[in-house]
């Protein structure tokens, strides 16, 4: 017995698996959406609700967060259904080329379709091997940036050369005392356009650069951090005064039970077929930065297309003697 029924489970709900919800439905396709987190956006709610993103079509520059909100206010006249704070466990299909789909909590639902849209998969931060790091975690040390105010008029040291680390040395070096970026090589792997940002900002002394260092120990009172040290890899060290440790190692990802399904994956990327977004199973699709083909590019924007891709796939698949008469959005309109 299920507890529910409808055409597409959508496997997460960041913004592309949000957008799939308003692709199917503009095609009459009922979601279910299930995510491990507690609250939908994926990365861009977990990790960096504050971080401007400049590639969204139409938005010069639009805050992560933002981005979530508007996604989801475009979903909800589809009345989608969230199952949040649990993962997929099993897939199993049945006789009549539906599956049930179950949730670590033990949810059942019947759908013809999935579309995974699980990005790297659930995900946690990389940290470094530091012993009594976690004492400082979630008071001193962070491993995401949800409100740079916390960090107005403090002293901040962050480590990473990637490009989240570029982004928030940027963007605290207005409204914190001092900033200061470690990186263990001189150059850093970062967008062309923030490694100038941020070459110009410690050659106008907005902040200070470290390189190449890498972080050593951290030191503090209680859970209160206090200092730093970081050291070169000739043994040279120095210690940092901060009150606030920000750490940029990028993301280990699991796939899960993802593994299991039969899907054709290589280094955590599933195969799928460019025009359709069909992985090699039937009825089950894959969209945004977890789907892979030749020459792929990893932007939300082409997510987005995949989600339309796979939208009329599977409107096709479950309604293959009903012609799709395509009309633009503009002439369709939304369900009032």
């Amino acid at each position: 017995m299920t507890d529910h029924s409808t055409d597409v489970v959508i496997i997460g709900a960041g913004p592309v698996g949000l957008f799939a919800v308003f692709e199917c439905g503009m095609l009459n396709l009922k979601c279910h959406v299930v995510d491990a987190l507690p609250e939908i956006g994926g990365q861009c709610t977990a990790l960096y609700p504050e971080k401007p993103i400049y590639d969204i079509p139409g938005c010069p520059s639009v805050l992560a967060g933002d981005l979530i909100s508007s996604l989801e206010k475009q979903a909800e006249p589809f009345k989608p259904t969230y199952h949040l704070e649990q993962a997929v466990e099993t897939v199993e299909e049945t006789d009549n080329n539906r599956f049930i789909v179950t949730t670590s909590k033990g949810v059942k639902i019947d759908t013809s379709a999935i579309i995974i849209a699980a990005g790297a998969g659930a995900f946690g931060p990389n940290r470094p091997p530091i012993e009594n790091l976690s004492n400082y975690e979630n008071v001193c040390v962070f491993y995401a940036c949800r409100n740079k105010e916390q960090f107005r008029g403090k002293n901040i040291v962050i480590a990473g050369g990637g490009d989240s680390a570029l982004d928030w040395a940027i963007a605290l070096s207005d409204i914190a005392a001092s900033t200061t970026v470690v990186h263990r090589r001189d150059k850093f792997r970062g967008a062309p356009d923030s490694v100038l940002k941020v070459k110009s900002l410690a050659e106008n002394g907005k902040i200070k650069l470290e390189t190449p260092y890498q972080l050593k120990d951290v030191h503090g009172e209680g859970n209160t951090l206090t200092h730093v040290k970081i050291a070169d890899f000739d043994g040279n060290s120095k210690t940092l005064e901060t009150d606030a440790l920000l750490c940029f190692f990028g993301l280990a990802s699991s796939l899960g039970s993802l593994e299991n399904w039969g899907l054709d994956i290589n280094h955590k990327h599933i195969k799928v077929e460019p025009s359709t977004c069909l992985t090699s199973r039937d009825g089950i699709f894959a969209v945004g930065d977890i789907a892979d083909y030749n020459k792929k590019l990893k932007l939300i924007l082409t997510g987005f297309a995949e989600c339309a891709q796979a939208a009329h796939a599977i409107y096709a698949r479950l309604r293959p003697d009903t012609p799709l008469h395509f009309e633009y959005s503009t002439t369709k309109g939304l369900p009032s």
